[in-house]
């Protein structure tokens, strides 16, 4: 099967060929027929795999006082090799997929073979997903529907934190898709809605959500 991985080491993105996983008690293997790209985080990992080390460290600086303390523990050339062996292994990308339900590992309920669920598996052809992460699709939504479902439940998250009211006002920093998802989520409960965000792009999209934006780029 095909499947994206990222190289922290060298930065690379490639579609590999890789073994189809077997499926473990309490799993589901699920063959893929679309999978959502998350542009925030799998931006961030890409653009992280292709800074140089002194950038790496600035980005994540308690890795580097990780790596310290090892050398203080094991040695400097130990703590290389384990660093070096860490960013040489390849990364899976994604956690948006659609699919079918192909095969059902043991004591897993309440699925059949043939099903389409949303999961958090990754992109390749083959998932193998741990049944409560993944999600019946009904029959009235498409798939290419279905696979935002993972973003809109990182979005429903912060909403049900901050547990708003009917009629509330709420602001929303940040219009990226999982921004917008959450502004859509808040109309439906009610909410009055302010998308704040200095693209226009998006201010515009927001807008043609029939939701209210502001750019502060452009001031009142």
């Amino acid at each position: 099967m095909k499947q994206v991985f990222h190289s922290f080491s060298t930065g690379q993105t490639s579609l590999l060929h890789a073994p189809s996983p077997s499926v473990s008690p309490g799993q589901v293997l699920v063959k893929t027929s679309c999978s959502l790209l998350s542009s925030g985080t799998e931006r961030m990992l890409i653009e992280f795999g292709k800074a140089n080390i002194v950038e790496k460290v600035r980005q994540q600086p308690e890795k580097f006082y990780q790596a310290l303390e090892k050398v203080r523990t094991d040695g400097a050339v130990a703590t290389y090799h384990a660093i070096k062996s860490k960013l040489d292994q390849p990364v899976p990308l994604g956690y948006c997929n659609v699919g079918t339900i192909i095969k059902l590992g043991e004591n897993v309920s309440g699925f059949s073979i043939g099903e389409r669920v949303v999961c958090n598996g990754p992109h390749s052809e083959v998932v193998a997903i741990p049944h409560h992460l993944c999600a019946k699709i009904p029959d009235s939504v498409t798939d290419e529907s279905a696979v935002f479902t993972i973003l809109a439940s990182i979005a429903l998250q912060g909403i049900r934190l901050a547990n708003p009211t009917l009629g509330e006002t709420f602001v929303v920093s940040g219009l990226g898709l999982i921004g917008l998802l959450a502004c859509q989520l808040l109309v439906s409960n009610g909410c009055r809605v302010i998308g704040i965000d200095p693209d226009c792009k998006k201010c515009a999209l927001l807008e043609s959500l029939g939701i209210s934006s502001y750019n502060p780029g452009l001031g009142d």
